[in-house]
């Protein structure tokens, strides 16, 4: 099995995640999701080694969120919903990946394609998830949120997300940035940036089309990727126009948290 990703089967995938019910929240308000964060609080003392016994909490979380309707929440609330129940089966998948010694969560047998969670009647996995739910919010901040249990993927927010989304997805697009999302080389006047915006980087130039399948303009990706960069490197990228380079991308086991 490759250590990485097979572009066609991402690629039906994908098209397969969008036969699942659009989210149409009309609710109000979100739902706490404190036996997640008891998890995330372990993860962060403990490191990856104990998410082998976090994985009854993971399922039990996950079970609680399957009897709740998310189309019944505020659009945030609906969304934060999405993105904790992603995260969670994505350190399941870690998890399963550390007990059996494998090097990469692409190891496991259909790790994104497996069904995860059962919610208003779809059976969905990870990747209906990510690519039929969450993307269809129109919302490209969510590219930083979700974390795949690979070295290269977004570091992992110390908290679930819900209490203050707007400002939660902000703060985890300057993270991913700082974290090696992002750098600049002034001396070549290279913007080198995440695989993560080559694959998805119509989402950030194309919202209101999301999920997009066309990659961006490289310039108009620079432009709006610069917005979560440290002012000094913002106002550099407005200024100098730079080439954008795209870096490898490691899907080694790993699962940080700030």
């Amino acid at each position: 099995m490759s250590d990485q990703p097979n572009p066609v089967s991402v690629a039906v995938s994908i098209a397969g995640a969008r036969r699942t019910g659009k989210p149409d929240p009309t609710g109000r308000g979100s739902i706490d999701a404190p036996d997640l964060a008891a998890t995330l609080v372990a993860l962060r003392s403990g490191g990856i080694a104990v998410l082998r016994d976090e994985r009854r909490r993971l399922r039990s979380f996950r079970d609680r969120m399957e009897r709740v309707d998310p189309d019944a929440l505020s659009p945030n609330g609906s969304l934060a919903f999405w993105l904790n129940l992603y995260n969670a089966g994505a350190l399941l998948l870690a998890a399963d990946a550390f007990d059996s010694s494998a090097t990469t969560v692409l190891r496991l047998p259909g790790a994104f394609d497996r069904p995860w969670a059962a919610v208003s009647g779809e059976t969905l996995s990870l990747n209906d998830i990510e690519h039929g739910k969450i993307r269809r919010f129109g919302d490209p901040r969510v590219h930083g949120a979700l974390v795949c249990g690979s070295a290269s993927c977004p570091t992992l927010r110390y908290a679930p997300f819900g209490a203050d989304l707007d400002r939660e997805l902000d703060d985890q697009m300057r993270s991913f940035l700082a974290g090696g999302g992002a750098s600049v080389d002034r001396l070549t006047g290279t913007l080198r940036l995440s695989r993560v915006f080559l694959w998805y980087g119509g989402d950030f130039t194309r919202p209101r089309r999301m999920p997009t399948w066309l990659p961006a303009p490289k310039r108009d990706l620079a432009r709006v990727v610069s917005t979560w960069l440290p002012t000094r490197d913002a106002a550099w990228v407005t200024r100098s126009d730079p080439t954008v380079e795209y870096a490898d991308y490691d899907w080694g086991l790993a699962c940080s948290i700030a």
